[in-house]
């Protein structure tokens, strides 16, 4: 399958990250976020609570970006059917399904069992997408070029987005794997640094749209 790409981006009215970890926004999806918040989307990034200094890094992260941050107390479907019924975004953007970390599993999932009432409800989201992973490996093998966005602009946005997170091992682990991935990707279009998403069904539909 040859891969959809997005030569001239164009972002949509509002996207929601429904991520596991304060850093994991950042990390998979950063620079489309804030590529999307430059262009006056909407952006809203929901993780679950976490303890100090978490917490607060979450928010200082999103800040950068130009999102909101939303801590979710419970990251159960109930929780999220409520949070997508509050904000109707365009665009959700989560983790591979088959992601190699369990948390990220957990929650791909509760979204999923989520997004049915919700669309029948609102007609939103329109389109659901997975970002990135550990080296771009899941449980069922390599992730599948698709939906392909030049970040080279705010790469080094997403660069100081990541170093909030200072807790987390980013100048020795997380921010070496971003580049990589990162740069991987942007070879694919010819640019210096990109950002990959893999398109999920929607009530047995995928986005008839090219770009985000």
């Amino acid at each position: 399958m040859n891969p959809v790409t997005t030569p001239a981006f164009a972002a949509p009215g509002s996207v929601l990250t429904v991520m596991a970890h304060p850093d994991d926004a950042e990390l998979w999806a950063g620079g489309t976020l804030a590529l999307c918040a430059a262009a006056g989307a909407a952006v809203t990034i929901a993780v679950p609570r976490h303890p100090e200094p978490r917490a607060a890094e979450a928010a200082a992260g999103a800040a950068v970006l130009g999102a909101g941050l939303y801590q979710i107390e419970q990251p159960t479907a109930a929780a999220l059917r409520e949070l997508l019924l509050e904000s109707r975004p365009e665009v959700v953007i989560t983790h591979p399904l088959r992601d190699v970390h369990a948390d990220h599993r957990r929650i791909a999932e509760a979204l999923l069992d989520a997004l049915p009432e919700v669309v029948i409800t609102t007609g939103h989201p329109r389109r659901v997408y997975t970002a990135d992973t550990y080296n771009g490996l899941t449980l069922d093998g390599t992730i599948p070029a698709h939906t392909i966005v030049d970040i080279s602009s705010t790469w080094t946005t997403k660069q100081r987005a990541l170093a909030a997170h200072a807790s987390q091992p980013i100048d020795e682990h997380f921010g070496p794997m971003a580049e990589t991935l990162a740069r991987l990707w942007g070879i694919r279009i010819g640019v210096t640094h990109a950002e990959n998403f893999v398109p999920l069904p929607v009530l047995g539909r995928l986005p008839a749209a090219a770009a985000l």
